[in-house]
């Protein structure tokens, strides 16, 4: 969401009809909200962290008289400083009103900046005793105060941080109040690691406490994906290998690292965007229906979808790494790490034994999007010879212009019988003008404030899908596995492309869509 946007209702009051009043299970609460931006000198804290905060403040469910906000890091700055460096982050980048300025100035109130190391008692205990000083001001019971840390950091000092934060932070009773800690991706490089850091995290904090966080769960299309799945008939006995012939998930951007080639470099595009976010959508693509919409019920199914994909076959995984990545000063001459990959996963199960999911991501390539392609199978006896026209298609733009259309044929206008490819189009900013789509980042801070866990990661999620991922990666870092090379501003490798139309893929010609104008 644009700051330069918002034009908010304003939620009433908090109190008991407040959506910040209740946990999952409906109980008002009493107790004042800190919440803690770890890392809040950070690119991540600054442009993310801080702009979701103010946008919930607005929206009202941050009560200035029930929350305040602290930020920690190692860098020594002032209160001051901090709210300098985020103001421009939250005023609008063109003509900010007078009320607008003033909202982000009361916003910038609530902050208080802690300096301090992640690693020693002394800075989280004086983040301690200022929570608890803020706790007492806002006439907050012991023990039904919330304590919420986000952890804007890498995962490197995650077990420190933790461990400062269960020694020296924590509830000092529990009588309905909580702890709860909010963790970045990537967490971990492979399934050894993810489970080592999961381990030395649960040996602290339980998982209820934990919110392993992935944007892509908060985005508004992603969150569509089981309203339309399993609220609309028509899709019902349609979704399965029986109607469906592949679904493609698909990443672009269209500018390379950027400046990140160092910490880029680390991970690659398999491990920064495949194994995390795609993987996270095919699961809601994939998965049988639930029997609730409670948490644990969404993700148990999550879980049985990841369990169920077969390991990877290296004839159907190609990977790219852009000409010019290189010339980075931050990354190694001899860099094996892809900025591209396509990689085919099959669920080996009775509703999808035979379909690929093509998962693909890349950087430098010619166009910027998020999409879920769902190719259905060709119609049996082609009266109407249009078979080369293309297939149907159920498209779910996730970003930019979010969209969910369905590809179509359709008699062309005139006096022949002749067919034409079409389209039924649901664009959100033409159908929901006015409407503000909120940042996934609001939405998912908001979750971890009312306790709901249902849009992020669970353990075992975690773990089964680096395990789907590990040897591969294993591979790759080894230098057995090439990155092969491609243009800038192009589609990626050549081979990218035929191994789409190995694994069943027809591709459209002559018909491209428009995002309709308003």
């Amino acid at each position: 969401m644009e700051t330069s946007e918002w034009h908010i209702e304003r939620r009433s009051s908090f109190g008991s009809e407040s959506p910040l009043a209740r946990e999952a299970g409906n109980v008002p609460e009493t107790g004042s909200l800190s919440i803690v931006v770890l890392g809040a000198s950070g690119d991540l804290a600054k442009k993310k962290t801080f702009p979701a905060l103010f946008h919930l403040y607005l929206q009202g469910f941050l009560p200035p008289d029930e929350v305040h906000i602290f930020g920690y890091a190692r860098t020594k700055i002032s209160d001051d400083e901090l709210r300098n460096r985020l103001r421009g982050y939250l005023v609008p980048k063109k003509g900010a009103s007078p009320q607008q300025l003033e909202d982000v100035e009361k916003f910038l109130q609530l902050i208080k900046y802690v300096s301090g190391s992640y690693d020693s008692e002394d800075g989280f205990r004086l983040l301690d005793k200022e929570i608890s000083e803020h706790e007492y001001l806002k006439n907050s019971v012991e023990g039904l105060s919330r304590r919420l840390f986000y952890l804007a950091l890498p995962p490197s000092v995650y077990p420190s941080v933790c461990k400062m934060i269960k020694t020296c932070c924590m509830n000092k009773s529990d009588l309905g109040g909580w702890t709860r800690v909010v963790v970045e991706k990537p967490f971990g490089k492979d399934l050894e690691s993810a489970e080592e850091l999961s381990t030395e995290i649960g040996k602290l904090f339980e998982e209820p406490q934990i919110y392993r966080i992935d944007h892509y769960l908060g985005k508004e299309l992603v969150q569509n994906l089981l309203v339309l799945r399993f609220a609309n008939r028509f899709f019902l006995p349609l979704w399965n290998r029986d109607n469906i012939d592949n679904v493609q998930i698909v990443f672009r951007e269209d500018f390379g690292t950027d400046g990140r080639g160092g910490y880029f470099d680390q991970y690659g595009i398999i491990r920064d965007i495949i194994q995390n976010h795609l993987l996270q959508v095919l699961c809601l693509v994939a998965m049988e229906k639930p029997v609730s919409l409670r948490p644990e019920h969404i993700r148990d199914e999550k879980v049985k979808v990841l369990e169920s994909v077969l390991p990877i076959n290296d004839d159907e995984v190609v990977l790219g790494q852009y000409e010019g990545y290189k010339d980075d000063p931050t990354v190694p001459d001899e860099s094996n790490t892809p900025t591209f990959a396509t990689v085919v996963l099959r669920i080996h199960n009775e509703r999808w034994e035979g379909v690929p999911f093509i998962l693909k991501a890349g950087k430098a390539l010619n166009s910027r999007k998020a999409e879920i392609r769902v190719q259905f199978k060709d119609v049996p006896g082609d009266i109407f010879k249009c078979k080369k026209q293309g297939r149907n298609e159920c498209v779910i733009r996730l970003q930019p212009s979010e969209a969910i259309y369905m590809k179509l044929t359709v008699k062309q206008p005139g006096l022949e019988m002749s067919t034409v490819q079409s389209e039924l189009d649901l664009s959100y900013g033409q159908r929901y003008q006015g409407v503000t789509i909120p940042e996934a980042y609001e939405r998912l801070i908001l979750d971890t404030i009312r306790g709901d866990q249902q849009h992020f990661v669970r353990r075992d999620e975690l773990k089964a899908s680096w395990q789907i991922f590990t040897p591969l990666l294993h591979r790759i870092d080894e230098g057995e596995f090439k990155p092969l090379p491609y243009k800038p501003g192009s589609r990626g490798p050549a081979e990218a492309d035929q191994l789409l139309e190995k694994a069943g893929y027809v591709q459209t010609h002559g018909y491209i869509w428009i995002p309709p104008t308003l």
